[in-house]
């Protein structure tokens, strides 16, 4: 066998062109990721959040609200959700993050719990100030393995145009 036929053609994963982003479509982001505990205690400790509601399950255990578990790191819940969403629509064609704004977490996540996440685009405009780019607006949504909304944020990106589309 001599491999892949030089000539064939060939599809390199990136993200979303600004033109490509249409508004009010919604960008579901799959497979999901099942959060453990590892997870949560490297997340934690990496980013010295010493909550003990996250490291402490001998102090958890004696808490309310939470039938005694350690909850998941709120932070690793959000970056796992923009982290879903990278391959699908950023990867390449993001020049920055501008902000966050509206982040909310309405329900907890435990260990073995599974975060989906799906990205709807609010918004998009093209940079008056950065000839080839865009601000493209994003929700970004996190779902448990039930359906229930975890968390939910909204993010302003600056994105490249696609530089093969005439201007």
């Amino acid at each position: 066998m001599t491999g892949p036929d030089p000539a064939a053609p060939r599809i390199t994963q990136r993200g979303l062109w600004f033109e490509e982003f249409t508004v009010g479509t919604v960008y579901e982001h799959r497979p999901g990721r099942t959060l453990t505990e590892a997870d949560n205690v490297l997340f934690t400790t990496l980013t010295m959040n010493t909550q003990a509601l996250h490291l402490d399950a001998h102090w958890a255990a004696g808490q309310p609200g939470f039938d005694g578990q350690r909850l998941i790191n709120s932070m690793l819940t959000l970056s796992t959700i923009v982290g879903l969403s990278v391959a699908q629509l950023t990867q390449g064609t993001l020049v920055a993050n501008l902000g966050f704004t509206e982040t909310a977490f309405p329900a907890p996540m435990f260990a073995g719990d599974t975060l989906y996440a799906e990205t709807e685009c609010t918004g998009k405009r093209v940079s008056k100030s950065r000839p080839g780019e865009g601000v493209v607006n994003l929700t970004h949504i996190g779902r448990n393995q039930h359906g229930t909304v975890v968390a939910r944020t909204s993010r302003a990106t600056l994105v490249r145009l696609d530089p093969d589309r005439p201007t």
